[in-house]
C-alpha cells in the first residue's frame, strides 16, 4: 500500500539542536534517512563510476548508497567530515561496490582535477558527476554579508562547477551524464539566505546553459532542485527557531528525507532519461519553482 507522504516521514517541530559548521549527522534529531533500509536498485547503472561531491552526509549519501545499489562504483568527494565519509564508505562497500574517499576543497580547482585523476586511475572511467557540494549561511540584513562569505560561497557553489566539468569532459565517453543540485531557492529565494539563492539561481541557468553546449558530445547536463531537506546544514546554519519549525511550510507539512530525493538523481544518471537535458526536476514537497 503506497504511504502517505503527510506522515512517511518525521513531521515539525524538531527537537532543539545546535551544530557547529559544517554540521555532522551523529547529533542530528532525527536522524536523516538515506535510504540504508529502503532503496533497492536494479541495475540502472551498472558498471558505471561516479564521483558525488558532497557526499559524506545528507543528499550526496543518500545519493551514494542509491547509485551502488544501481551498480556504480563510486568516488566521494568532501570536505573534512570524516566520520559521516566514512558511514557512506561503509553502505557503498555493503551494496558490493567499490568506494575511494576524497576529502578536499571544491574552491581549489587544483582539487577537482585531482578527483577527476583519481576517479580514473581507480576506476578507469567517469560515467555520472554529480555537483552536490554546497556552502550556504543565514544572514538578517544585506548589511551582515561580508565580501568573504560571498567569495566563499560562490567558490564552493559556482566556481567548483566549472572546475570539475572542464576537468571532467576530457575523460567523459557519450551517455555520460552531469548532475547538479539546484534548490527552490533558485527561483523562490528565501531572504536570508541571500548568497546562497544567488548561486543556486546560477546553478538553474548553468544547467540549462551547459546542456546546450554538450548535447552535440551525447553529454546530458541535468539538475535537481531539493526543497526543504533534512541534512546536516540545517542544525548546522540556521537559527534554533527555524530549524525546530523546519518544513512546515510546505504542503505536505514536513521536510524531506534524503531518501526521497536520490530517486530523482538516479533517474538523471540513468538511461531512463536519455531524450531528458537542460532539465531541472524540483523535488519540494509542493512549494511551486516560480
Amino acid at each position: 500500500m503506497a504511504r502517505d507522504p503527510r506522515n512517511a516521514y518525521p513531521q515539525p517541530r524538531q527537537p532543539e539542536q545546535e551544530q557547529s559548521m559544517p554540521g555532522h549527522t551523529g547529533p542530528m534529531s532525527p536522524q536523516p534517512d538515506h535510504g540504508e533500509d529502503s532503496y533497492k536498485g536494479s541495475g540502472k547503472l551498472e558498471g558505471q563510476a561516479a564521483i558525488i561531491t558532497g557526499a559524506d552526509s545528507g543528499i550526496g549519501r543518500a545519493v551514494a548508497i542509491a547509485f551502488a545499489r544501481e551498480g556504480a562504483d563510486i568516488l566521494v568527494s568532501y570536505y573534512s567530515e570524516h566520520g559521516d565519509a566514512e558511514e557512506t564508505k561503509k553502505w557503498v562497500e555493503k551494496a558490493g561496490k567499490r568506494c575511494v574517499l576524497m576529502p578536499g576543497d571544491v574552491k581549489d580547482e587544483a582539487y577537482c582535477e585531482k578527483l577527476v585523476e583519481t576517479c580514473m586511475s581507480e576506476f578507469g572511467r567517469l560515467d555520472v558527476l554529480v555537483n552536490n557540494a554546497a556552502h550556504q549561511a543565514v544572514f538578517s540584513s544585506l548589511e551582515d554579508i561580508s565580501a568573504e562569505e560571498i567569495d566563499v560561497t560562490f567558490r564552493t557553489n559556482i566556481f567548483s562547477l566549472f572546475y570539475l566539468c572542464k576537468a571532467a569532459l576530457r575523460h567523459m565517453q557519450p551517455g555520460a551524464t552531469i548532475v547538479n543540485s539546484s534548490s527552490i531557492n533558485a527561483l523562490d529565494p528565501s531572504p536570508g539566505l541571500l548568497p546562497y539563492a544567488v548561486t543556486k539561481g546560477a546553478i538553474y541557468n548553468f544547467t540549462a546553459g551547459l546542456a546546450h553546449m554538450l548535447a552535440e558530445k551525447g553529454i546530458r547536463v541535468n539538475g535537481v532542485a531539493p526543497g526543504p531537506v533534512w541534512t546536516p546544514l540545517i542544525p548546522s546554519t540556521m537559527p534554533d527557531e527555524k530549524v525546530k519549525s523546519f518544513g512546515s511550510s510546505t504542503p505536505i507539512g514536513r521536510a524531506g528525507q534524503p531518501a526521497e530525493l536520490a530517486p530523482a538523481y538516479v533517474y538523471l544518471a540513468s538511461d531512463d532519461s536519455t531524450y531528458v537535458t537542460g532539465e531541472v526536476i524540483a523535488v519540494t514537497g509542493g512549494r511551486l519553482m516560480i
